[in-house]
């Protein structure tokens, strides 16, 4: 039985829960109740939560008062956790924060304050356009948004798939020649819509 890695909040836990449930041969170990143990998983899912602490930015951020309720225990062991996934080319699906924490362990940085994609309206409607590079895979024309930082410089390890189409925020990266490892700064865990991004995911996971 493949296990899954990963540190999923208490509000979360029943949006991600319909897509567990199509898994019955999946264990998910999620940080947040119990320790786990990274070198038995077989891939690492990487979810939305609070601002990454400034410590783990890399450099120091320009305006670290535009940070909100950060986590840095998460951090601590979500950076970990990219660290040996990453260095076992393991499969890695990164979800909103989790694109986040996946740009700044391989090199990146953040916009640390956005406009336009945090509103009401945009939580859980599929209403974001985007637009794609070619060749992408996985492809959602609108798509929800709920976040106010971004992706700023890409680390050169993730190669862009999708930008918004109006403001050309990132939207949607891919690990550059790596096995399976794709991150989206939507939530794909809000809308069944998604299940084939986390179809295509469990199918990697080996044990």
């Amino acid at each position: 039985m493949p296990q899954l890695a990963s540190w999923i909040r208490e509000c979360d836990d029943a949006h991600f829960a319909r897509f567990f449930a199509l898994q019955p041969n999946l264990r998910v170990c999620d940080a947040r109740r119990t320790p786990v143990d990274l070198d038995a998983m077989a891939g690492l899912l990487l979810t939305g939560g609070p601002d990454i602490a400034a410590e783990f930015h890399g450099q120091t951020p320009v305006n670290p008062a535009l940070i909100r309720e950060p986590d840095p225990v998460r951090d601590a062991w979500e950076f970990a956790a990219v660290r040996a996934a990453y260095g076992r080319g393991l499969p890695i699906l990164a979800i909103c924060k989790g694109v986040q924490v996946l740009n700044l362990a391989l090199g990146g940085t953040l916009h640390l304050d956005i406009r336009g994609h945090d509103l009401p309206e945009m939580k859980t409607a599929n209403v974001q356009p985007l637009r794609f590079a070619a060749g992408v895979r996985h492809r959602f024309e609108h798509v929800n948004s709920s976040h106010h930082q971004a992706l700023d410089r890409v680390a050169d390890a993730l190669e862009i798939e999708a930008w918004h189409a109006g403001d050309g925020i990132i939207e949607q990266v891919r690990l550059r020649n790596y096995g399976w490892g794709v991150g989206v700064q939507f939530h794909p865990e809000r809308d069944m819509l998604y299940a084939p991004l986390f179809t295509d995911f469990f199918a990697q996971l080996k044990t």
